[in-house]
């Protein structure tokens, strides 16, 4: 036998492998959709909102807004909101659903005075402090917390007579003042204040503020504040978690007040609401 020393298989070429295939382009479709919402499309109103299935980012007149694990986000509206909004959620497929809204009109208590003029002298060092006053306030509203008292049901932070209302506006000798921003609930200094809602406290004096007073500020998430003027005192410290009806503080007269009273304000961003149209009837 002849032996086959030397003698082997050619080795076979590598074989390339194939390229993926490419991504289907994505396709932009916009499709009138249905959103739920709870609460109030008025002016001044705030009102959560579910998104349909897939969506991944809402816009409120092509501002974004926050969405959570749920899909749920807020809207609001301010006193002067125009009649007519546009929402819209992306999906991941690139498909664009909108609504449009209709945000209901408000009368507002007007007062005008003709024969009563408001004047002032400007004093620099009132505007100094005043400016570092707003920037201190501005900055514990700069950002949000992972609070979600945003999507609970509020309830009054204090019970008594309401003294004062949301959007009403005086007009002195001919020149509008700026129209009140949140609702007065007037009662005995001392009387306890509560969270309406659960939130983190983003600012608690002292010092007090000119105007102010005492000022107490949570944060709900979702950039939905609540603001609490006047108080004799504060009982909760910058950075605490508190539950919804947890003592927060106490009614005073503190700051430019003529007497005791809750001064309780809301802000969606840069957006003023009325804390009135998110509790029930005063009890």
């Amino acid at each position: 036998m002849i032996g086959m020393a030397g003698c082997s298989s050619p080795t076979p070429e590598p074989v390339p492998p194939r390229p993926a295939p490419a991504p289907a382009p994505i396709v932009e479709r916009i499709v009138d959709g249905s959103f739920d919402f709870r609460g109030a499309i008025v002016q001044g109103g705030l009102a959560v909102g579910q998104a349909p299935a897939g969506a991944v980012s809402v816009t409120l007149d092509g501002e974004p807004t926050r969405m959570d694990a749920a899909r749920r986000f807020l809207v609001g509206f301010g006193r002067d909101a125009p009649g007519t909004a546009l929402v819209e959620a992306r999906l991941a497929d690139g498909t664009r659903v909108r609504q449009a809204l209709r945000v209901v009109p408000r009368d507002w208590k007007i007062e005008r005075i003709p024969s009563l003029r408001q004047t002032s002298t400007p004093n620099p060092d009132y505007e100094r402090l005043r400016t570092a006053e707003l920037a201190r306030i501005d900055a514990a509203r700069s950002g949000t917390s992972d609070a979600t008292g945003w999507t609970e049901r509020f309830a009054w932070p204090a019970t008594g007579r309401i003294s004062g209302i949301y959007g009403s506006q005086r007009i002195l000798g001919g020149v509008p003042r700026n129209p009140h921003a949140g609702v007065d609930i007037a009662r005995p200094t001392g009387t306890p204040v509560v969270a309406p809602a659960s939130g983190v406290v983003v600012l608690a004096g002292p010092p007090r503020l000119s105007l102010e007073g005492n000022l107490l500020i949570l944060d709900h998430g979702n950039r939905l504040f609540s603001s609490f003027l006047h108080l004799s005192r504060t009982d909760v410290q910058v950075g605490e978690r508190v539950a919804q009806g947890q003592r927060v503080g106490a009614i005073g007269a503190t700051g430019r007040a003529t007497g005791p009273h809750l001064h309780w304000a809301m802000s969606w961003g840069d957006v003023r609401v009325d804390p009135q149209l998110l509790v029930p009837a005063m009890p």
